[in-house]
């Protein structure tokens, strides 16, 4: 496990799935404190309540300028954009009203919080890291994600700016691209909803999922991903900026 002793990490979405994950394994490895940021309060404050840190949460719309206008990220060292949804319809099937809303949250959101954890960063005088959820969505191009597709290879090329923007104060900025994992991200999805049904259980449904589209036969667990995040925020990659990590299961190839 990586060692974060005394560092400061603002984690997105970390009410559930793969922002959760990370905040565990952050946690875990010594984290002073974690600004948790989430639109789902009491999923949110029951999970902080289990990390052995000091945590403080932001609770709101990561796509809202306000949240971070207001928010105190004071000492921050390290964060990880993680808040997302997920979305799917054929481009001619699309309304203009769902293209905005998955990249409000998916794009916009990132924005905001890259911003404002690079200048909080910037302003500790000692650099740190950024890791950006991105989405193997956002490297290999499917039918029916145009949205969530489009969104994601823009957070992509957004942490490669970043990393040569905050390069001079010493402040890494990577991205992460897992493929599938299993999240709460699946469930509002009607395609995921019918396996469930077809399958018997979401268990059997993500076993069904990995075994037609990844090579490795699975999905996988958020606490993999988790740990690569760590990883990339971690002294050990204090040589890689504005990298992209594919993390799919070969589903990409």
């Amino acid at each position: 496990m990586s060692d974060f002793t005394d560092a400061i990490i603002l984690v997105t979405g970390a009410a559930s799935g793969i922002g959760a994950a990370v905040a565990s394994e952050l946690a875990g490895g010594g984290a002073r404190k974690l600004i948790l940021a989430d639109r789902d309060e009491d999923r949110l404050r029951d999970f902080a309540f289990s990390l052995p840190c000091e945590r403080q949460m932001l609770i709101g719309d990561v796509a809202d300028p306000d949240l971070w206008g207001n928010a105190d990220l004071t000492g921050l060292t390290h964060a990880v954009v993680n808040a997302g949804i997920g979305a799917g319809a054929p481009i001619e099937e699309l309304s203009f009203e769902e293209w905005r809303r998955v990249l409000s949250i998916n794009l916009d959101g990132a924005f905001l919080t890259l911003q404002a954890a690079m200048r909080a960063i910037r302003a500790g005088g000692a650099g740190g890291a950024i890791v950006l959820t991105a989405s193997a969505a956002g490297v290999k191009a499917e039918p029916g994600i145009a949205a969530y597709g489009a969104s994601k290879a823009a957070v992509i090329h957004l942490a490669r700016i970043a990393a040569k923007e905050g390069a001079s104060a010493n402040i890494r900025v990577n991205a992460i691209a897992p493929g599938g994992v299993e999240t709460p991200i699946w469930t509002a999805l009607p395609f995921f909803e019918d396996l469930v049904k077809n399958t018997g259980s979401e268990e059997a449904a993500f076993k069904a999922l990995g075994g037609m589209s990844t090579p490795l036969g699975r999905y996988a667990k958020p606490e993999e991903i988790a740990a690569q995040i760590a990883f990339l925020l971690s002294d050990a990659s204090a040589f890689t900026t504005g990298a992209c990590l594919v993390s799919d299961g070969g589903y990409s190839l």
